[in-house]
């Protein structure tokens, strides 16, 4: 059966990919700083991974026998706004957790997910879109997933022929990122996203696409 790994699976958007691949049958090797009872129940093998940790980052691949699919969904929202030292340094935090760990992830965990002609998938926000940014603001999350993008399209580029590497956009998600007030639950995001991931063929390694498949603009 294909296996997959998926980052920050203790609550919203992880917790979700966790149940549906688990329920139709995939492997599931599931990360967390911390497990949930939620995520717990589940069945599946939860392991400890605080993204901010690089060299844990660095070397997850060697706890894995196989993989087909990465799903690198954990991150940060940083500090809403950077206007001295101490914002700063969070944003410079925010970066390590939401580009930096994931490109790290994907680079260990390369050579099984070539082997099996598989897939690299971050989960980014169409926030990282410069062409898309008409309100400003929200830097230290902007900037990170802005450049998280970047990072994936090279990893693709890099990498063509070996991998399928795409970012998703998973709308705006009741989470607790989005609130409570938006129009998606994690059930129909993920719904939507892993029908995304399932069409990928090697012509849409390193683009950029929304939950309902359609392509947002770098």
């Amino acid at each position: 059966m294909p296996s997959v790994l998926i980052t920050g699976a203790n609550r919203g958007l992880g917790l979700e990919f966790s149940r549906q691949y688990s329920a139709n049958g995939w492997t599931v090797t599931a990360t967390a700083r911390e497990s949930s009872a939620e995520l717990d129940q589940l069945g599946i093998k939860v392991e400890q991974l605080d993204m901010s940790d690089l060299e844990a980052v660095a070397g997850f691949g060697e706890r894995l026998d196989a993989l087909d699919l990465l799903i690198a969904n954990a991150g940060t929202y940083g500090p809403r706004a950077v206007t001295g030292a101490e914002d700063a340094r969070g944003w410079a935090d925010t970066l390590v957790v939401n580009t930096i760990a994931p490109f790290l992830l994907a680079q260990s965990v390369l050579p099984l997910v070539a082997k099996s002609h598989g897939k690299l998938i971050a989960i980014t926000s169409r926030m990282g879109s410069i062409e898309d940014n008409t309100s400003g603001g929200y830097i230290a999350y902007r900037s990170s997933k802005t450049a998280l993008n970047s990072a994936w399209r090279s990893l693709a580029i890099d990498n063509r022929g070996k991998v399928t590497a795409a970012v998703l956009h998973p709308g705006w998600v009741q989470t607790r990122m989005g609130g409570s007030s938006a129009p998606l639950t994690t059930e129909q995001s993920v719904t939507g996203m892993r029908k995304v991931i399932e069409r990928l063929g090697p012509k849409d390694s390193g683009e950029f696409f929304s939950y309902d498949g359609s392509q947002i603009s770098w």
